[in-house]
C-alpha cells in the first residue's frame, strides 16, 4: 500500500523534473517523496526511480529495464502504473539501473526512439540510476534554460556524451536524458542542451 498521495505528492514530484528540465544544472532533490515509497521501492527498483515512474507513467506508455533484476522491476512498475514493458527500440522510456551491464547506456542511446519530424514528441526517455550527480566526471552545459554556461558533474562510467551527440544531432529528433542518484538527486539533460565533457590540463611547472 502506497504512502504517497497521488496527486499532491507526485505533482510535487512533477514539477521538480519540470523545473530541472527547463532549467538544466538544477538538481532537484526527491528524498521528502522517496521515503513514502519505500516500501514498494524494496520490491526492485530505487524509490526516486519509482516515484519518477508513478509520475510519469500510465496504461499508454511502454517502458524497458536494463538490469538482472529487470523482470521483477518490470513486474512491480506494471503494477502500479499500468505501464507495459516492451523491447527497447519500442520503449517510451529506458530504465538504466546501477547494476546494468556495462555498455547498456550505450545501447539504450543507439536503440531508443528519436521520434519523427512530424511527431519529435514520440521519442524516448532514457532515466538512469546513477552513484552521484554532484560529483564525478565534470560535464559543461549550454543551451536553452542556461544563462551562459552550467557545470554539473555526472558519476558513471561510460561513455555516453559522444552516444548522446550522435542520437541527437538532427534535431527536434533526439532523446531526453533523466539522472538520479542513491542520495535521491535528479538532474535533467533535455536534447536541446550541448554537452562538452570539462577537462582540466594541468601544466608541467
Amino acid at each position: 500500500m502506497l504512502k504517497l498521495d497521488i496527486v499532491h505528492d507526485l505533482q510535487s514530484v512533477y514539477r521538480k523534473l519540470v523545473d530541472s528540465t527547463s532549467r538544466p544544472g538544477l538538481i532537484s532533490d526527491l528524498r521528502k517523496e522517496a521515503v513514502l515509497v519505500e516500501e514498494e521501492a524494496k520490491k526492485g527498483c530505487s524509490a526516486s526511480i519509482l516515484l519518477v515512474a508513478l509520475t510519469l507513467f500510465d496504461q499508454e506508455v511502454s517502458f524497458k529495464v536494463f538490469s538482472p533484476r529487470a523482470d521483477s522491476v518490470s513486474k512491480t512498475i506494471n503494477q502500479l502504473t499500468y505501464a507495459k514493458p516492451t523491447e527497447a527500440k519500442n520503449a517510451d522510456f529506458l530504465l538504466i539501473l546501477q547494476d546494468a551491464e556495462e555498455g547498456c547506456f550505450e545501447e539504450a542511446i543507439i536503440n531508443a526512439k528519436a521520434g519523427t519530424l512530424k511527431n519529435p514528441h514520440t521519442s524516448a526517455f532514457i532515466i538512469v540510476e546513477v552513484e552521484s550527480v554532484t560529483s564525478g566526471e565534470a560535464l559543461l552545459l549550454k543551451g536553452p534554460g542556461i544563462h551562459t554556461t552550467e557545470l554539473v558533474h555526472v558519476d558513471i562510467n561510460e561513455n555516453w556524451v559522444e552516444s548522446r551527440h550522435e542520437k541527437n544531432k538532427e534535431y527536434p529528433l533526439g532523446i531526453d536524458l533523466i539522472f538520479i542518484d542513491q542520495n535521491h538527486q535528479l538532474l535533467s539533460l533535455p536534447r536541446t542542451t550541448q554537452i562538452t565533457r570539462d577537462r582540466v590540463i594541468e601544466w608541467d611547472m
